[in-house]
């Protein structure tokens, strides 16, 4: 009995395999690149898993392997990237998942804002115009100051802010010159604290794991920093965070699975940034398996075949709260390594490196997260304690890299 993982984050792979294993099932990987999952895999037996390596964005040919596929009762897409292919497998497959159009529509950021607004769920609405239109319909409808950004981005990657008309011409600018995987457009620029809530919805309903704290770069970048699980929020406010969560996910039609919710905690409530139709990316997952004491996987499982997820009603025995923080070098270039691993040792919190690049990849993005070569994760008793845990560790790193070749060097 098989359960495909088409791609997959760059961390949880061990966990899923583990999942897939309790509950009697083989996984199997499907990639384009199994470099991208050498930390995960060296860390797991062998025959841990069954492992395919093909073009995982041609959905004809998976579609003919997954048919020849044996005993294939499920498919896990978890990636932003191939959340549509995915989508299109599951429903030609016949196979349990979501409603196809629902996660088109995550992939939209556009339209999602526009739906919320029109159920009474954000202030805001999204500004839409063919190129160089866009800037004069935004000051004419919604104003400044505002955030420019590409309807299917991840990552933090093309989201420009403009806080005054010179920002808002110079975006519009570097955006002309940018490959988008959507449209451009324009949505109000909400202040306040980031928050990502970690939520688990099964037929309609849903369940909140946990809130992680998102601590970004200062402005203009959108540069994602440092997180930490699970926020102590006062119990009035996480259950009132659930129920507004619940209508989010219910008004775009949303009903089963995890999700990733980016918001934003304003002065006049929460206001959400994006729904992403999985679990967490870099180390959530991983910390919420630690700070909630369970295989948080099994549910990835469990939905992918159909089922009811225990972990919507199960006693959650609770752990650590855990932190990290993205490394990134202080200049671009050929990454060629970390320094101060040795420190970890004599620090409080069990601090350890999860790398993301190997020596010799290229650097070049220091805006965004494209640009992080590994993390730093920590744990304490709470996440305000966790966070001071990972931040004193990040400090004693440092990550490298070495000026890329100029024409005409040796070997450049």
């Amino acid at each position: 009995m098989t359960v495909v993982c088409l791609e997959s984050l760059t961390f949880g792979l061990g966990h899923l395999v583990r999942a897939a294993d309790a509950l009697g099932e083989r996984l199997t990987l499907l990639t384009r690149d199994l470099a991208y999952y050498a930390h995960e895999l060296k860390r797991l037996p062998a025959d841990a898993l069954d492992v395919v390596v093909t073009d995982t964005f041609d959905v004809e040919g998976l579609t003919a392997l997954l048919r020849r596929t044996p005993e294939l009762r499920g498919l896990i897409s978890s990636t932003d990237t191939w959340t549509l292919a995915g989508a299109e497998l599951t429903d030609r497959l016949g196979l349990p998942g979501l409603d196809p159009a629902v996660l088109r529509l995550t992939r939209d950021k556009a339209a999602v804002r526009n739906l919320l607004h029109d159920a009474g769920l954000t202030r805001g609405r999204a500004v839409e115009a063919p190129g160089a239109e866009l800037g004069d319909v935004l000051l004419k409808e919604s104003g400044l100051p505002a955030v420019l950004k590409d309807t299917a981005g991840t990552g933090s990657q093309n989201v420009w802010l403009v806080r005054d008309e010179p920002e808002l011409e110079s975006a519009l600018d570097e955006a002309a010159g940018r490959e988008l995987k959507g449209r451009l457009f324009a949505e109000p620029y909400f202040s306040g604290p980031v928050y990502s809530a970690e939520t688990l919805t099964w037929a309609g309903r849903t369940r909140l794991l946990g809130v992680s704290s998102r601590l970004m770069s200062p402005e203009p970048y959108f540069r994602e920093e440092i997180t930490a699980f699970p926020v102590a929020f006062p119990e009035t406010r996480r259950s009132g965070l659930e129920r507004w969560l619940g209508d989010v996910l219910a008004a775009i039609g949303y009903t089963d699975r995890f999700a990733h919710v980016e918001f934003v905690l304003t002065t006049d409530g929460p206001e959400v940034v994006e729904i992403n139709p999985r679990i967490g990316g870099a180390l959530v997952g991983e910390g919420m398996c630690r700070a909630l004491g369970v295989n948080v996987y099994e549910a990835m499982i469990e939905t992918a075949l159909g089922r009811r997820p225990r972990l919507l009603d199960a006693d959650l025995p609770g752990g650590p709260a855990v932190a990290f923080v993205l490394g990134y070098p202080a200049a671009s270039g050929i990454y060629t390594g970390v320094a101060g691993l040795d420190r970890f040792a004599g620090m409080p919190g069990s601090p350890a490196w999860y790398p993301v690049r190997s020596v010799g990849d290229a650097v070049e993005h220091l805006a965004d997260s494209r640009g992080y070569a590994g993390i730093v994760y920590a744990e304490g008793e709470t996440a305000e304690l966790a966070t001071h845990h990972a931040v004193a560790a990040a400090n004693a790193v440092r990550v490298l890299t070495k000026p890329f070749p100029q024409a005409g060097d040796a070997g450049g």
